[in-house]
């Protein structure tokens, strides 16, 4: 199965973009996915994460920021961010970790605010 991220784009501070992961195949076959970013300079870090029951995780400084959620009818995960910073602009990748907890990563998605 491949990952598709996209949905990436120039915002100004303040804005919003909903971030699509979009699986070949069944997202049904992943325990976790997850959305990753790296910034310029930086170490890849680990931004939200949703598990199989529907339970979700964000890095401390995106709670309340960023919605992570998937459809699995659409083979899709998302993100939704909202209030962009310009300490958001990074490539964004999605991740998703099957049962046997072999990891498939998406290319990124570039993100970019504007202050």
């Amino acid at each position: 199965v491949q990952l598709q991220a996209s949905g990436g784009g120039l915002v100004q501070a303040g804005g919003s973009l909903r971030l699509s992961c979009a699986a070949s195949g069944s997202i049904f076959r992943f325990n976790a996915m997850s959305w990753y970013r790296q910034a310029p300079g930086k170490q890849r870090e680990l931004v939200a994460h949703i598990i199989s029951d529907g339970s979700t995780d964000y890095v401390e400084s995106v709670k309340d920021q960023f919605t992570i959620s998937r459809d699995n009818a659409k083979n899709t995960m998302y993100l939704q961010m909202n209030s962009l910073r310009p300490e958001d602009t990074a490539v964004y990748y999605c991740r998703g970790v099957d049962y046997g907890g072999y990891p498939y990563w998406g290319q990124g998605t570039q993100v970019t605010v504007s202050s």
